[in-house]
């Protein structure tokens, strides 16, 4: 999908029910094509402010090319967005951002770069809400194609979760600085049959991880920073495409089905050294 904006969906009960409240404003940055196309937002609090790493292409293509960046922006209400500027990744084609604090005290990001095979790669920040900080590292995650990395601490580890488009595949990490070991529980793979469409396993699709843990309340009642909690379960969010089996882009059929998606929910528990998924 291409030519597309940030929705954005509100829930007061805890997440049991979400009512829609339209798309972003102010996310297109200056000089881009129009249409612009927004994708895969990553939204983390550092300091008094919310800072959004947002992937941005100029224009609406009919295939997987043209530039793709990696921009931020930042926001006191998550309403209105202040553009602070692109990270510079030596790259023509970078997607999907997920920023982290790590062991080390750093922040790291990490993010597909379309150009090195498809594989994550990561940089470095002690100012991450600076886009002129970042310092690139190098390859995280080599090996098969993948996209929509995310990195989070749960039970006492770090963990890396990435769309290998069979499944999420899940990666281990003591401080997650780098040492990415894959699991080997089920070849290392989450989410790969959450739901059936006319016999036909439809797989999770690149997510996001929220620790179910108590939160520590900021003066203005904002929940605060949980990405060292030592905690045990979190809630995964991601999506499928039910009415699409996989084939590429430009044999698809004209069908609007095939951009249907379904957001849907897991829960992760860490068991025995291993992530699970418990509930789909």
């Amino acid at each position: 999908m291409h030519g597309t904006g940030i929705g954005v969906a509100r829930s007061s009960d805890g997440g049991a029910t979400w009512d829609y409240q339209g798309t972003v404003d102010g996310l297109i940055p200056p000089g881009t094509e129009l249409p612009a196309t927004l994708w895969a937002p990553d939204v983390v609090r550092i300091g008094d402010r919310w800072i959004m790493y947002l992937t941005v292409l100029g224009g609406r293509r009919t295939d997987w090319t043209g530039k793709a960046e990696i921009v931020q922006f930042a926001s006191h209400d998550l309403v209105n967005w202040e553009y602070l500027g692109g990270i510079d990744l030596d790259s023509p084609r970078v997607i999907d951002a997920a920023v982290a604090r790590c062991g080390d005290g750093r922040y790291r990001l990490w993010y597909k770069d379309e150009a090195r095979g498809s594989n994550t790669c990561t940089a470095v920040s002690d100012t991450p809400d600076d886009p002129s900080s970042w310092t690139l590292e190098g390859v995280a995650i080599p090996g098969r194609p993948h996209e929509g990395p995310k990195v989070f601490r749960l039970g006492g580890s770090y963990w890396m979760i990435v769309d290998e488009w069979r499944g999420q595949a899940v990666y281990r990490s003591p401080d997650a600085t780098g040492n990415w070991v894959r699991q080997e529980h089920r070849g290392g793979l989450i989410l790969t049959a959450p739901e059936t469409v006319d016999g036909r396993a439809v797989v999770g699709r690149h997510a996001d991880v929220v620790p179910l843990a108590d939160r520590v309340p900021l003066a203005n009642g904002v929940p605060g920073d949980t990405s060292d909690a030592g905690t045990q379960r979190a809630l995964l969010v991601y999506f499928t495409h039910p009415c699409w089996g996989g084939e590429d882009i430009d044999t698809m059929a004209p069908d609007p089905r095939t951009h249907l998606s379904h957001v849907r929910a897991a829960v992760l528990e860490v068991r025995g050294g291993i992530l699970v998924c418990t509930e789909h």
